[in-house]
């Protein structure tokens, strides 16, 4: 990543969590000073302290890296007196109907105070089409005219925020006034990309339509890949010849146990949310939604098909996190998949390298927790591999095997080459890939060898 430039800017952010943090440490690295502004006292302790709350890689090097650069508060007004330019990267979780949470949205503009100075606030928050708008006649009828708005989605992957941040596919900007989305724009005019000036409307439709259809590709690969189950054919090469159609492209076409994380689950209901509300009846994203909740359903069905009852089995969660590089829990597979395993009968362990600590409050006391692949496959009658991290690709190994009661892997990320996994001796399952037949009766002489 580049060294900071000079010439910055003042640029106020509220939120410390994935987002915030990522753009505060960015615009600090492009040379920007940069307040950043959080309503936990813990979280801007820690910040002040030099602990970063979150798990990404690269952004504690980054912003010890901007240090000089960087400020943290619990205060609004603090930002608005320093800054004339002020991001929200604040939560919109999903309400019980599938609507985005806009309470914090709301709060960060109720607490605008009036300043008689012109700001100029950035949504980077995903917020749904009209807010923009709301948000406009909200600080029109308080009197606050000189605050203008500007919709500036963000689309950060987490495990490679950073890349994604400095060397995008493209910068959306939608503002009501062209002098506002100026400005905002100059604030990137060190990163290589193409400006995309709309709208406020436009740009928060940008940012859903994007991830509701990266979410239907994924849901789309997933259907591919049951079909190939049932037909025999395999879903890689399938994938792979799909891909090289330069309509289609090779990106999403991974099957798997289903998607997560912050994003699409949350962006993909609340736009259909949207639609609904404004009489439009989006049945692609239903499918979209229906499939990605059946598709961890069938990693109970493939692990009875070797053990039969789950009842008493324990099952070993190989990865916890929604994906590999992160921490975060939210929406995550292994929550459904777990208490699918549990409500069977099944005893639960599980492991992640990094997201234990957070797994832990989420997934409650009725998944035992291990420290290791070791630990966790010792004594499991089944090993399922739920999150892609690096260190599962060795999974099928003589100790692993010798570990576990029944040498059993289903392969929910298509980690393991197929081969090598049954060449160790592993009964093995994966997603859209053909099975063995042999499988069954791997099992049954192992059983075998247990008991003579």
């Amino acid at each position: 990543m580049s060294a900071a430039r000079g010439n910055g800017t003042a640029v106020g952010v509220v939120g410390a969590g994935y987002v915030g943090l990522v753009t505060a440490a960015c615009f600090a690295d492009l040379g920007h000073d940069v307040v950043c502004c959080d309503v936990n006292p813990e979280r801007i302790e820690a910040l002040l302290a030099g602990r970063v709350p979150i798990y990404e890689p690269g952004v504690e090097s980054l912003l010890e890296r901007n240090r000089a650069r960087l400020s943290f508060t619990l205060e609004l007004a603090d930002v608005l007196r320093r800054c004339r330019i002020v991001f929200v990267c604040v939560d919109t979780p999903p309400t019980a109907s599938g609507d985005a949470d806009l309470s914090r949205v709301d709060a960060v503009v109720a607490g605008i105070p009036q300043t008689g100075t012109r700001h100029v606030l950035v949504m980077k928050s995903t917020v749904p089409v009209g807010t923009g708008d709301k948000v406009r006649l909200e600080l029109t009828a308080r009197g606050l005219d000189q605050i203008g708005y500007v919709s500036n989605p963000e689309f950060l992957r987490e495990g490679r925020a950073l890349a994604d941040f400095m060397e995008p596919d493209r910068i959306v900007i939608g503002a009501f006034e062209g002098a506002d989305g100026q400005a905002v724009a100059d604030l990137y005019a060190d990163i290589e990309a193409p400006v995309i000036r709309t709208d406020v409307a436009s740009a928060e439709m940008i940012k859903y339509g994007s991830n509701a259809f990266l979410a239907t590709k994924i849901s789309f690969i997933n259907e591919i890949a049951n079909v190939c189950e049932e037909v025999g054919a395999d879903v890689g090469v399938v994938a792979q010849g799909m891909g090289l159609d330069e309509r289609i492209g090779p990106h999403f076409l991974r099957p798997g146990i289903g998607f997560g994380g912050s994003c699409f689950p949350k962006d993909v209901n609340a736009l259909k949310q949207l639609a609904g509300n404004s009489g439009y009846h989006f049945q692609l994203l239903t499918a979209v939604i229906e499939v990605n909740e059946l598709q961890k359903r069938r990693v109970v069905g493939k692990l009875e098909k070797h053990l039969g009852s789950l009842r008493g089995r324990r099952i070993a969660m190989l990865g916890l996190a929604f994906k590999a590089n992160t921490d975060d829990m939210r929406e995550a597979s292994s929550i459904v998949l777990a208490s699918r395993l549990r409500s069977e009968g099944a005893d639960v362990v599980a492991y992640d390298p990094v997201a234990t600590e957070k797994a832990r409050g989420v997934l409650g006391d009725g998944v035992e927790l291990a420290g290791s692949v070791l630990e966790a496959v010792t004594g499991a009658d089944a090993a399922v591999i739920v999150t892609e991290w690096g260190e599962f690709r060795h999974l099928a190994t003589r100790v692993v095997k010798e570990a576990m009661a029944t040498p059993l892997i289903v392969d929910g990320r298509n980690l393991l080459d197929p081969r090598q996994a049954r060449a160790a001796g592993f009964a093995y399952e994966s997603v859209g890939r053909p099975a063995d037949p042999a499988d069954m009766l791997r099992i049954a002489a192992d059983r075998a060898d247990a008991v003579s």
